[in-house]
């Protein structure tokens, strides 16, 4: 299962789902996460089977390895060496993946710069701020936020994503938007407002949110419900050769 995501002429993008893999239980089966201690054969079969149901090169696709942190790279090739939560590309063909499984992807492109960019966004990388950041590389690249389209994937929701009413407290001092409280009356937060919330304040208005939990929707992996898991992946990519 893969969604496609409009953010522009000449820009690709879409989330994937967890069906249609390889992998067996528990990374059954679309697993792309390289990092999980899934078969390193099927993650491989697995990228494979995006990549040409996307129409992308799997030789040509960045995969991050994210720390929770909030340091964007500016890359051309697929060869990442420093552990980051984002990337920004202007390479044609260049195809940017952020793995996730209850931290939010978040997708970004403006089509008339030519620049394209990922994130992931899960509870300390918001509060650190890695959206704006990845907002801030792609202006410095020649972006302007006005036409900045964001796409943010699914998530854990507000309604499930119940922390420690302190831990709310300290995300929500500095993203206030991300302050929840879940279905069953507790602290909770909602790390998918909060980047919207962020992203309006870097002057881009033009979102997209996919309104699916990943803890409730058994068709997304979550680490939160699950533990031992896969990972699904946003793919953002400016189409055209190199």
């Amino acid at each position: 299962m893969i969604a496609g995501v409009a953010l522009g002429d000449g820009v690709g993008a879409a989330f994937t789902g967890r069906a249609g893999g390889v992998s067996t239980a528990p990374y059954d089966s679309l697993n792309l996460g390289g990092s999980v201690g899934d078969d390193p054969a099927a993650v491989r079969a697995n990228r494979r089977r995006v990549a040409d149901a996307l129409g992308i090169d799997p030789e040509r696709t960045v995969f991050m390895r994210q720390v929770h942190g909030a340091d964007v790279a500016f890359v051309t090739s697929p060869d990442l060496g420093e552990p980051v939560d984002a990337i920004v590309t202007t390479v044609p063909g260049l195809a940017l993946a952020v793995l996730v499984a209850d931290c939010a992807p978040v997708l970004l492109a403006d089509p008339v710069a030519g620049i394209v960019g990922a994130a992931h966004s899960g509870r300390p990388g918001t509060a650190a701020g890695v959206v704006p950041a990845l907002v801030e590389q792609m202006c410095e690249r020649g972006a302007e936020p006005a036409r900045i389209s964001a796409a943010i994937g699914p998530a854990a929701c507000g309604r499930c994503y119940e922390v420690p009413a302190a831990m709310r407290d300290e995300v929500a001092a500095v993203v206030p938007g991300a302050y929840a409280t879940t279905s069953k009356g507790t602290p909770g937060l909602d790390i998918r407002a909060g980047i919207v919330e962020q992203l309006a304040g870097a002057g881009v208005t033009g979102v997209q949110v996919d309104p699916r939990c990943t803890i409730e929707d058994r068709g997304l992996f979550s680490y939160r419900r699950d533990g031992r898991t896969g990972r699904f992946a946003g793919y953002v990519w400016l189409k055209g050769d190199a």
